[in-house]
């Protein structure tokens, strides 16, 4: 599967575009916002994009997510439904954070753990790791040993968990066990900031590391 990580928002949130090399399909995950943008990198690309995925309800992440299906007729997955709590809020979070007028949706597809999100010919596993939000979920390409792990994991870092429906403590176990049992040489992109392996965040992450 190839990937590019695209900075989106004020927040500087990585946006994904994923792709399959034998079909040329696509997908988003999480499109926060600036869509203008992501538009001209799909049109750029060539190929055709069939969804949107998202791994958790927060603005920065799934903002402007309905704009940008409205616009390129493609369905939503994710994540999942504890989430909607988040969702149904975004148009007065966007307000609060000067976001350009968002919608809240429903998406066509909630996800649970284990289910199955495929992009062309690619297959992405959902695990559910709550904590960072209760709803979040993380994509992973287990043939490339490639995750998408939204806020639940950084470089160095986890993700907040102040926010309302936020728990530590499913956050750490969450990362601890259903994260790093799956391999050492996993690279993440996070929701922000560079990416890294589970064995390096394992090894040396105040946080979460042995």
């Amino acid at each position: 599967m190839d990937f590019e990580v695209i900075p989106v928002t004020p927040f500087e949130q990585n946006c994904s575009f994923v792709s399959c090399p034998v079909t040329g399909r696509a997908a988003f995950v999480d499109p926060g916002g600036d869509i203008d943008h992501l538009e001209a990198v799909a049109r750029a690309s060539g190929l055709r994009v069939e969804k949107i995925l998202l791994t958790h309800g927060h603005i920065d992440h799934c903002g402007e997510a309905k704009h940008l299906a409205d616009r390129l007729g493609i369905p939503i997955e994710g994540p999942q439904r504890a989430d909607a709590f988040w969702i149904d809020q975004l148009p007065v979070q966007g307000q609060m954070f000067g976001f350009p007028r968002l919608e809240a949706f429903t998406p066509d597809r909630w996800l649970e753990d284990g289910d199955t999100v495929m992009v062309g010919e690619q297959a992405l596993e959902v695990i559910h790791c709550p904590g960072h939000t209760p709803g979040h979920v993380v994509f992973v390409h287990l043939g490339d040993r490639l995750a998408l792990v939204g806020d639940v994991l950084f470089a160095g870092s986890i993700g907040r968990t102040d926010f309302p429906r936020g728990n530590h403590a499913d956050l750490i176990h969450s990362i601890r066990s259903r994260l790093f049992p799956l391999g050492d040489d996993i690279r993440f992109v996070p929701g922000h900031g560079p990416m890294s392996t589970f064995g390096e965040e394992r090894r040396s992450n105040p946080f979460v590391g042995e």
